[in-house]
């Protein structure tokens, strides 16, 4: 805590507020990319007999709540941090921050898709299936933007280690997106894999596969004359 040019106001500032926001900006860049190649498999309904296409999609949510809690904690710290001031508001309202206001507004856009996202499959028993569809292409937007708000804004990411890191995810960003595109098997076609968060999704798709093997299983008994 320090006071500024003798006035009542007091900055909050420590070296281990700088150190939390890049080491958890890396973190959720880093989660929310394998949250978009986990969501690419989960919507072309990867799986076998190892791991399943249900176990890719619990994943597929368990990493996207952790890396919303990295993403809060990285926000928290930044705002808090009063040594680059970018305001309370800049995390939710684009171009707010005065400090490299591009590349800070790239990190809000990619804030409130993601939470839109977020949301949506939070809800997604409530909301039509097409409609989470749609919501859910606004994920490829907030990883574009994620990307861009990285090499703007990182210390390290314009050389070096840095830089390398940021390509690095964002190549397999790319290759998510073409295998979405245009490795998805047929079957997918039209389709989305059931998501753990619907109220008894799981389990009806189950009972509803069970029922099938065992009527298929079932011997099928002919009177004889």
């Amino acid at each position: 805590m320090a006071a500024r040019r003798g006035t009542d106001v007091l900055a909050l500032t420590t070296p281990y507020l700088w150190y939390t926001t890049r080491a958890t900006g890396l973190v959720t860049l880093v989660l929310f990319t394998l949250v978009v190649a986990l969501g690419s498999f989960v919507t072309t309904r990867v799986g076998g007999t190892r791991v399943g296409r249900f176990e890719i999609n619990e994943l597929h949510r368990s990493v996207s709540m952790v890396a919303m809690v990295f993403l809060v904690i990285h926000i928290l710290t930044t705002v808090l941090d009063s040594y680059v001031s970018t305001g309370w508001l800049s995390p939710i309202i684009p171009f707010f921050s005065h400090y490299r206001r591009v590349g800070v507004a790239m990190g809000a856009i990619a804030f409130d898709l993601m939470v839109a996202v977020w949301v949506s499959s939070l809800l997604k028993t409530r909301i039509k299936n097409t409609s989470w569809r749609y919501l859910h292409w606004f994920s490829w937007i907030a990883f574009a933007s994620a990307i861009v708000h990285s090499y703007l804004t990182g210390t390290d990411a314009k050389d070096g280690a840095g830089l390398v890191f940021v390509i690095a995810c964002a190549a397999v960003g790319v290759a998510s997106a073409l295998w979405r595109l245009f490795a998805r098997p047929t079957r997918a076609g039209g389709r989305t894999a059931l998501s753990p968060l619907a109220a008894a999704g799981p389990e009806r798709a189950l009972s509803t596969s069970g029922e099938d093997t065992a009527r298929n299983a079932a011997p099928s008994h002919t009177r004889q004359p």
